[in-house]
């Protein structure tokens, strides 16, 4: 006794690539210590997720505010330490 084949199941995902990038470029800084340009090109790529990935909203999402929160605690290291350096360098009060 034999049974019909089956037709083969064919199981299509929708692309994330650029949300999943986003969020592994929010990652990277925090664990490798990536210059400024990271976060940048971080939020790009998740502003491009949420534009056209719809599957991949959340993770879009994600991967913004890990590179904002980096873009954010970038800025504030050369706030507080321009100054610091300025009176290192230079003397100035």
């Amino acid at each position: 006794m034999s049974y019909p084949q089956q037709p083969p199941v064919v199981i299509r995902t929708e692309p994330r690539g650029a949300s999943i990038t986003s969020l592994v470029l929010g990652l990277c800084p925090v664990a490798l210590g990536f210059t400024f340009v990271v976060p940048i090109v971080g939020v790009v790529m998740g502003i491009i997720g949420l534009m056209k990935e719809p599957a991949g909203k959340s993770v879009a999402t994600w991967g913004i505010i890990l590179n904002a929160v980096m873009m954010l605690g970038w800025l504030l290291l050369l706030l507080f330490l321009l100054p610091l350096l300025a009176v290192a360098f230079f003397g100035l009060s």
